[in-house]
């Protein structure tokens, strides 16, 4: 198993980030992420980069804000929401599929109220520049996302780009779409469907899961494998931004198999 073991505690650490850095997959229509060299050892012994981006690219976290309108910066984000107790939950999906409220409920380990919730349908495989990863992939029904609401979780997690069917979003048919032109012909060539009929709703799950203060993590990734169908402690930060709608955040995992770490007790020896 790809972690890493704490020598001190023995607790073990588990990546559930993709590597973030210049041109990343970004989503259709936004601008890449570019870092510059602005001073480099050559010049000055030390390095130091330039950073334009979107702060919805790679592994990143989503703030109330993004979506509703007066909702929670990430700097309002309550730190109990980044850290806590939860279940990686193996929820396999094809292109297109919805993650539904009754593959939650019979997925283990059992969500706990309170929980942090990590799904994983396997598209982080997928992590790509490419009309597949972002124009096929699976998405969270509407009666999901508020399975999940009423469970009070704490973080809900996804291994997809968006927490949304893709023709939920404005990848497809929706608000400013689409931004994927061949993604609405594919869809109705390959079901016989109608895209927008199919998905009358622009981002259903998203808004009803930040619209209930519950913050998201889309692009989940790393050695996420290695934890399925397992509980662990979990831990996200995103930068303490007075406006921020989303950054991108190292996502990890922490499992204690000996029983015997415990947090500091805070005393001054």
């Amino acid at each position: 198993m790809a972690h890493a073991v704490d020598p001190q505690s023995g607790l073990q650490l588990y990546e559930l980030s993709h590597v973030w850095g210049h041109g990343v997959p970004s989503v259709p229509g936004d601008d890449d992420v570019k870092m510059y060299r602005s001073v480099k050892h050559g010049q000055h012994g030390v390095m130091t980069h330039r950073i334009t981006m979107v702060m919805h690219s790679g592994t990143h976290m989503n703030a109330p804000i993004h979506m509703i309108q007066g909702g929670a910066p990430t700097a309002d984000i309550p730190l109990d929401s980044l850290f806590g107790n939860g279940v990686i939950l193996s929820v396999p999906k094809e292109r297109w599929e919805m993650v539904t409220a009754d593959d939650l409920k019979s997925a283990t380990p059992e969500i706990q109220k309170g929980d942090f919730v990590v799904i994983v349908t396997g598209w982080h495989h997928k992590y790509s520049d490419s009309l597949e990863y972002w124009g096929d992939s699976p998405g969270l029904s509407k009666e999901a996302a508020e399975y999940l609401v009423s469970l009070d979780v704490k973080m809900v997690g996804v291994d997809t780009p968006q927490v949304d069917h893709p023709l939920a979003t404005s990848l497809g048919p929706q608000r400013g779409g689409p931004l994927m032109n061949r993604v609405i012909a594919k869809y109705e060539e390959a079901t016989g469907g109608n895209a927008k009929a199919d998905f009358p709703e622009w981002n259903p799950a998203h808004k009803a899961i930040l619209g209930a203060n519950i913050p998201t993590i889309e692009q989940v990734g790393g050695d996420v494998d290695d934890l399925l169908g397992k509980r662990a402690t979990m831990m996200a930060t995103p930068w303490r931004s007075e406006h921020g709608d989303a950054c991108p955040v190292r996502f990890v995992a922490m499992t204690d198999p000996s029983g015997n770490c415990r947090i500091d007790a805070g005393g001054e020896e």
